[in-house]
């Protein structure tokens, strides 16, 4: 039984290093993500003026004329619907092509949001074995050396976890928003194909 319990413990021990770098790159990947997040925000932002316009247009009746759609995504988006003709189908495929887009987007939100409190976890119970056995040996120095490193981790993989679970949050929001709109504007333009 004491060999058993030997051969855990040099597992669970070799396992820190590989988890602290992987809460590193977790980290790092938290803060591209946060950046790339604010960015898109921003542009999201201006361009929300000019979404509600084309949406009241279309509302209205107006015709969609692809090269007075503007620059942003969601025109963007409508300009390739209309260069299909409204073709109920190729829109259809076309719109699902975005949602798999999107989906794929979100999975690195996802995976991070999953991911990072495991590995915290992990760097938070591997080096309480060494901290507790300081305890007991009355090594002051490196109980408290092993704490930090439990308490370090933990914080890491909650930060890299809140990072992805904001980012996918918001970011799941705008693309079902967007989805939604695109789908509006597809009925609308078949409905007016077969009021004429």
């Amino acid at each position: 039984m004491n060999t058993i319990t030997e051969i855990l413990n040099w597992i669970s021990n070799s396992l820190l290093l590989p988890v602290i770098v992987l809460l590193l790159a977790a980290m790092a990947a938290a803060l591209v993500s946060l950046g790339g997040f604010s960015s898109s925000c921003l542009v999201l932002l201006r361009q929300r003026k000019e979404r509600e316009r084309l949406l009241e247009a279309i509302r209205s009746g107006q015709e969609i004329e692809p090269g007075k759609l503007g620059t942003g995504i969601f025109a963007r988006h409508l300009a390739e619907l209309a260069s299909l003709n409204w073709d109920e189908l190729e829109c259809e495929k076309r719109i699902t092509e975005y949602e798999m887009k999107y989906e794929h987007e979100l999975e690195r939100s996802r995976f991070m949001m999953k991911v990072a409190p495991m590995l915290g976890l992990m760097g938070t119970l591997i080096p309480m074995g060494p901290a507790l056995g300081g305890l007991a040996s009355g090594d002051i120095g490196s109980m408290a050396y092993n704490m930090q490193i439990a308490f370090a981790t933990t914080v890491v993989g909650c930060f890299a976890a809140g990072v992805g679970l904001l980012v996918y949050s918001v970011r799941r929001h705008w693309y079902a928003e967007e989805i939604s709109n695109l789908r509006y504007v597809l009925e609308r333009q078949l409905k007016m194909r077969g009021e004429a």
